[in-house]
């Protein structure tokens, strides 16, 4: 009997398997892999343990040039599929993101203690369909790294990145998402809080508040498709914490408005092009800061009245061009300009939410260019000049210049600055006037001392293949 009942309830169990299998069966899908990262050794010859750190200014990230910036490593795998029924133009891919980060130069020593500093994250997760049933509808669900236009030697997306999960729908040249980023680490965070303990049960639970963002983008295009207008619109909001917490914080909101004029530039070599762009935030979208842009970010500390940032602020204005001169020179160059304001009145530092004193003023400026010289098809030869202030509330700005000179070979042979894979050997040198060496205002001087000069050597390969 026993035995029956067991033969039964394979047979029953393999139908399902099988009626499973076609009801999900996709026979038309594809598997891609994508990949982006940099990794290799940099050498300080003058900081304590000859250990090679990052010369750019602190809170600006890779601004001033990213030769020596930290090892990363991200894999994209991705499934793309069509309709299994109908002839149309559907697109469907779901994607997602891999990465793996170093608090150093060290990712690759995972069988030391060097690798102590390596974070690994799925910042991407998310499914898209564009051309719905052939039209002009795209839609999209999940956590992605929703973010365009960079200046690439800084890795600075400076307009439009909105990475954080959310959902969004395209028509034409319209674009609405609606995203939700998750920022619950209160205690460590320079913003408004995100977290409140709760007692409705009569027990003290974590609550979190949710950000809410609203964004409408909408691109206009001159006849020729040579110039490229792009608009920007966002509302933040965060709802007042539980009448039943016990620490009361107020609700809040904040407003961004940008617009961005991307245009191709006639030249002797294609791809020559300038970029354009002035964004305003206000309230809690006056972010960001630390080489991030996203306007969620909250600048400066709250009104020490309202506890909101009614009052706070942010400007930014970025030029960025790339002009191929010849089939021997390209020259990339940008100018960025950030001016932010918290929601305090005072113009040096005020106190955030839990007491600290925090900055809740800057005003910072970042020039540089590179120019590269291809030498052959495979070998070519960057140079980088960069110069940096930031003015940190009524403090002295701490300024810095920098010169590096990377020869890189490019195996592929195209002579292009978006050649990759790139492996380089790179000499950098910054120089730090008072106020920067004197407060160890970069992650070498953190790690060097006061030092007016600081050094970095490397051998290094950077690429990306999609």
């Amino acid at each position: 009997m026993k035995t029956g009942f067991f033969i039964f309830w394979c047979i029953i169990l393999c139908c399902i398997s099988k009626e499973s299998t076609a009801q999900i069966r996709i026979i038309n899908k594809e598997f891609s892999m994508g990949t982006t990262g940099r990794i290799g050794v940099g050498y300080s010859p003058n900081s304590d343990g000859n250990t090679g750190y990052q010369l750019n200014l602190n809170h600006q990230g890779s601004l001033s040039g990213r030769l020596d910036q930290n090892d990363y490593v991200d894999f994209l795998p991705a499934f793309h599929f069509t309709p299994v029924k109908g002839k149309d133009s559907t697109q469907i891919d779901f994607q997602a993101r891999l990465s793996f980060y170093s608090g150093g130069t060290f990712l690759g020593n995972v069988d030391t203690e060097s690798n102590r500093g390596m974070v690994v994250a799925l910042p991407e997760a998310f499914v898209e369909a564009r051309h719905i049933m052939g039209s002009q509808w795209d839609i999209w669900a999940g956590a992605r790294w929703l973010r365009y236009d960079d200046i690439h030697i800084d890795d600075y997306f400076y307009f439009d990145d909105h990475s954080a999960t959310g959902w969004g729908v395209k028509y034409k040249n319209t674009r609405f998402s609606m995203f939700f980023p998750a920022a619950i680490d209160t205690a460590s965070a320079n913003s408004t809080p995100y977290s409140y303990t709760n007692i409705i049960s009569g027990m003290k639970e974590l609550i979190y508040r949710q950000r809410e963002v609203l964004v409408v983008e909408h691109h206009l295009y001159s006849k020729n498709r040579k110039h490229d207008m792009k608009l920007l619109a966002e509302f933040h909001y965060i709802n007042q914490s539980g009448e039943h917490s016990l620490e009361k914080y107020p609700s809040d909101r904040g407003f961004v408005a940008g617009v961005k004029l991307s245009s191709q530039i006639s030249s002797n070599i294609p791809g020559s092009f300038n970029q354009l762009s002035l964004r305003v935030g206000t309230g809690i979208a006056n972010g960001g800061e630390n080489g991030n842009t996203q306007t969620w970010r909250t600048f400066g500390a709250p009104d020490e009245k309202s506890l909101t940032y009614k009052n706070a602020y942010s400007i930014t204005a970025v030029e960025h061009f790339l002009y191929n001169l010849s089939k021997k020179w390209s020259v990339n160059g940008y100018a960025v300009f950030t001016q932010s304001k918290g929601g305090s009145s005072s113009r040096n530092t005020a106190s955030d939410y839990y007491g600290r004193a925090i900055t809740n003023f800057k005003k910072e400026f970042n020039t540089g260019f590179r120019a590269t010289y291809y030498l052959t098809d495979w070998l070519h030869l960057l140079a980088e000049l960069h110069y940096a202030t930031r003015k940190d509330g009524t403090q002295p700005p701490a300024s810095m210049v920098k010169v590096a000179l990377a020869p890189s070979v490019s195996p592929t042979g195209e002579r292009s600055v978006w050649a990759r894979p790139h492996i380089r050997l790179i000499a950098e040198i910054a120089r730090y006037n008072d106020q920067a060496m004197n407060s160890l205002y970069s992650p070498f001087l953190e790690h060097s001392g006061a030092r007016r000069y600081g050094v970095y050597l490397g051998a290094r390969a950077e690429w990306w293949i999609f």
